[in-house]
Parts: structure tokens; sequence; C-alpha cells
């Protein structure tokens, strides 16, 4: 046999008492906090995703629900919560990360299957228990594998409205954004959002099924429909929000206390008519969709960004269903005038990524960097004053990419990095 790892930096839990390193967080109090409520609620276990009501690819400290129950930061992985045990699943990404951040309470799984999860729970939870989660938290396809998994075991799959991990969490929980919602102007965007609105029309009187709604779920959809931007998740420009667009009506839920002026003037300069946005609160996007599938209608809805909490509510015989909407869709193809705009941005960046390969070659040699201050370093350069700020192409520009690219003064396009700056190895 091996013997026992002499690392410092990850856990031992054979040991006694058990070695933490400095990294760990001490989850007693919030796994006996999530017990307490899942008793109150008739729960046996209670299973734990890393993502948002939108299935979005990063997420706010307010949704990191999975890193505040086990303290563990990495961006992907489940963990599942009975009266007596907890367990961590993830990828081998963060297998060392995990050793280093979760406590004794944990048990680490080194798999992400679905398969691998409900086998556990199978044996961790007597015939007759009931297994629960936040239906606005798994995607359609997630919840179709756990009912399948769990299916004829004697257990139950229940969908809790009520979120188990926010009411142990409490008052401790980091409030919701309060930053400005504002538009983006025509010289950045080739289209108005009116523009847009009537292309996604077109779509849906042109389909074969002829849906009379469009449900957009994906934080980015609402975003790029209605030419706005926010910044409710680090390194997103985006905002939480929901859309149904009708033939006759435009329903954008939303905390309109935070859009800009401009933004609520651009959103209902048209009222009332068909290009009016109503302006719903955020937390109504289920009754209000309750309510409209009573009616005649079906909702078309990209699987991949709805929650299964938000798809149960529409019968199934009202829903047209595909992988993607068609908003995402028509946003993947940018005009013109986009292109021209990328372009030029990757002609900005290019010179602060020069500036930093020259410092680079300065001053590794003294022995001063590291991978971070490297880092660092070359987000400051994408912030900082360079030469003359390029006029927009819709500043009297020909459009010659040549012509109207010079490096900014200050680089004020920049609204930050799209991740954390990995810069350098080694």
């Amino acid at each position: 046999p091996q013997a026992p790892s002499t690392r410092n930096d990850i856990r031992n839990c054979s040991t006694d008492p058990p070695y933490l390193p400095p990294t760990a967080t001490n989850t007693t109090a919030r796994l006996a906090a999530l017990r307490g409520t899942m008793r109150d609620h008739g729960v046996h276990a209670y299973i734990v995703p890393s993502t948002d009501a939108h299935m979005s690819e990063y997420i706010s400290e307010r949704d990191a629900r999975l890193g505040w129950l086990t303290g563990f930061t990495g961006s992907a992985g489940t963990a599942v919560v009975t009266q007596d045990k907890a367990a961590l699943w993830t990828d081998s990404r963060y297998w060392t990360q995990a050793e280093r951040e979760l406590d004794c309470n944990w048990e680490l799984q080194r798999t992400t299957w679905i398969e691998s999860i409900a086998m556990w729970i199978l044996e961790a939870v007597p015939v007759g228990g009931n297994i629960s989660v936040d239906p606005f938290l798994f995607s359609i396809a997630t919840w179709n594998s756990y009912s399948q998994a769990l299916h004829g075991s004697g257990r139950t799959l229940l969908a809790l409205e009520t979120n188990l991990v926010d009411e142990a969490w409490g008052d401790q929980r980091p409030p919701p954004s309060s930053s400005e919602i504002y538009s983006l102007t025509a010289a950045f965007t080739g289209s108005s959002w009116q523009e847009k609105v009537a292309g996604i029309r077109q779509q849906m009187e042109e389909h074969v099924q002829h849906p009379t709604a469009v449900l957009l779920s994906g934080l980015e959809e609402t975003a790029w429909l209605f030419n706005l931007r926010g910044d409710d998740i680090p390194y997103n420009p985006v905002f939480y929000s929901y859309t149904l667009l009708t033939n006759t009506d435009i329903s954008l839920f939303v905390e309109g206390s935070r859009l800009s002026a401009a933004a609520r003037e651009s959103l209902r300069s048209a009222c009332p008519g068909p290009l009016c946005v109503e302006l719903q609160e955020y937390e109504q996007v289920s009754a209000h969709l309750r309510q409209y599938t009573q009616g005649n209608v079906t909702v078309w809805l990209g699987t991949e960004y709805t929650t299964y909490g938000l798809y149960s509510v529409i019968p199934q015989e009202k829903l047209l269903e595909e992988s993607y909407s068609p908003v995402m869709t028509a946003k993947a193809v940018k005009n013109a005038h986009e292109q021209e705009l990328l372009r030029a941005a990757h002609v900005r960046d290019a010179v602060a990524v020069i500036q930093y390969l020259l410092w680079l070659e300065k001053t590794v040699p003294q022995g001063q960097v590291d991978e971070f201050s490297g880092a660092q370093h070359i987000d400051a350069l994408r912030w900082s004053v360079l030469s003359s700020r390029p006029p927009l192409p819709s500043e009297g520009q020909s459009g010659n990419l040549n012509t109207s690219l010079l490096p900014s003064r200050t680089q004020e396009y920049s609204h930050g990095p799209s991740f954390q700056s990995i810069s350098a190895s080694g």
C-alpha cells in the first residue's frame, strides 16, 4: 500500500483528527440548516446543481448555491444531501481543487454521470423516499435523465418551487444586482430592436406550425433582441430577464426600476401597439405563461436554455420545441456592421496584446513576473491609454477598416474581459 499523502494543501479525512487545509470551508452549520428545511418539506435527498435559472455558463454570486453549501468554487458540479450523507460530483479538472476546498462532511465522487448520482441516491434513500430539486435550476434534459434513472425505484422525484438552499442561506445570501440596464446605440448594433422583433415575427409566420409566441429564457437572447446590456453576472454583459413575444404583444420580465431612462424610452416609445414592450416583474413569468397558455396558442422555445420549471408550465400539445430559439439562431448570424465592429475590436485588442508581449520580454528576465501579475497587467493594458480614439463607422467613416481602427486613446469600448485572464504559463 502507498504511504498516506504528505501534501498539506489537500484534506486528509483518514487521520484523527482529520486534517483540513486553510482553503477548506467548514460546512457543518450550513448542512444542518439545509437538513432542517429538508425535514420541514418531507425531503429525503436534495440535489443541488451549479447552474442558474437561465442555464447560464457563468453565474452570479447570488446563484452560487453549490459554492455556498459545499465550499467548492469550481464552475461545474452537483451536490446531493441526505440527512446523514453529503456528496459532490465533479469532473477531473476540479478533483484537486475539491480536495482543497471541501471539509470532511463531503464525499468527493470523481464522475459527472447522472446514472452515478442516481445509484448513490438509491443506496442512500430507502424505498418510499422523496428526492427533490428546484425545477427552475434543471434543464429539460437533465430532469428527464434523473426521472428515467429513478423510474420504477419506488422513490419519488419531486419538483419543489421553494429552493431549500436559499431557505438555509437566509439573509446571508448576496442581494440581487441593482446596477443599471442600459441601451446599446445603433452605432454598435447595426439594426434596431424593432427590426429584430419584426424578423422573429416573420419567422413565426413562416414556420410550418405557425407558433403564436416565442419564449426566451437565455439571458443573451433578451439582451440581443432589445439591444440592452447589464452586468448581473461577472464577465457577461447580461441581466436577469425573460421575454414572451407574440404576434401582437411583447412582454419583458425584468426589474423595471433598473432600466435607464433611455432604455425605458426606447422600449415604451411605441405604446400602445404591437411594438410596445410591456414591462412585467421578473418573478411573474410563470404565472403569465400559465395564463397565456390557457388559450388556443403554441409556444416556440429553445430547449437548451429553458428550465424544466418553465417548460412544465406549458401543456405539451401547445409546445413547439427546438434546440435553440429563433432569436438564438438569428443572433448567431452577424450583419455587416457587426462584422466590421468585431474586426475593429480585435485590432484594438491586438495592440494591447502586442504591448503585453513587449512588456513580458523586458520584465520576465528580471524575475519579477508571475502568472497572476501578468494577468493583472494585460487587463490594465486593455483599459489603457494608447493614442487617439478611433471613430465608430457611424461617425462619418467610409467603413474601410484601415481608416477607422487606429488604437484608441482610452479603450473606452472595453467593458472588461470575458473571463479571468489566463495570461502565461511557467
